[in-house]
């Protein structure tokens, strides 16, 4: 896990989806500890499956009074994602990128994003994402990936920090529970099982 400044990252301004208010990163984090998921797109059809499985986790975040938000890097494709409630906490948007930046989330060049994208891992992810009736379009910035930042209340540290490596990676939602040492009642869906194109559930 990488250091990250939390007191540097936490002064990055993020527009909120509903009031459209912009407010610094550090004030999600001020009075509770927030799980921070940064997608990579809000039209990714994986980053919709994995916003999806995430959301699962949202009751007993509520209820060990931690935050779930989400983090786009654009307001492209908002609308349909928010139509669509792939995603259970609040959402904002990093229009400068910043964050990203900050937190060490790569983008990749116009020639590395290809087999990055047609990697196992993504294709996998895609077929559950599609074995749910999820789906995604290739409009918005495709050259950025993502992960997912957990802060403690007040900033006083950070509980788990992951950077996308494909962008098929994703967090286990056992990881997730286990950093804000709280209990999950869910499971998460199973990822297909692929032998060329092939996929079983």
């Amino acid at each position: 896990m990488a250091n990250v400044d939390l007191a540097r990252v936490g002064k990055n301004l993020l527009k909120s989806s509903d009031s459209e208010e912009s407010v610094e990163l550090q004030s999600l984090w001020q009075h509770q500890p927030v799980v921070l998921f940064f997608l990579r797109r809000f039209g990714c059809q994986v980053c919709r499956w994995t916003a999806s499985e995430i959301s699962k986790l949202e009751p007993d975040l509520r209820a060990g009074g931690v935050a779930l938000v989400g983090v786009g890097p654009e307001e492209f494709g908002l609308k349909e994602f928010k139509e669509k409630g792939f995603f259970k906490g609040s959402i904002y948007v990093d229009e400068q990128k910043k964050s990203y930046k900050d937190l060490g989330f790569k983008r990749y060049t116009a020639l590395s994003v290809v087999p990055a994208a047609l990697g196992k891992k993504v294709r996998d992810a895609a077929a559950k994402a599609s074995a749910e009736g999820i789906q995604g379009n290739f409009s918005g910035d495709l050259l950025q990936s993502g992960g997912m930042l957990i802060v403690a209340k007040g900033g006083e540290k950070v509980l788990l920090h992951f950077i996308q490596d494909s962008p098929g990676d994703h967090i286990a939602l056992e990881d997730i529970s286990k950093a804000l040492g709280i209990s999950a009642t869910v499971t998460e869906g199973q990822r297909p099982v692929c032998n060329d194109d092939v996929c079983t559930r």
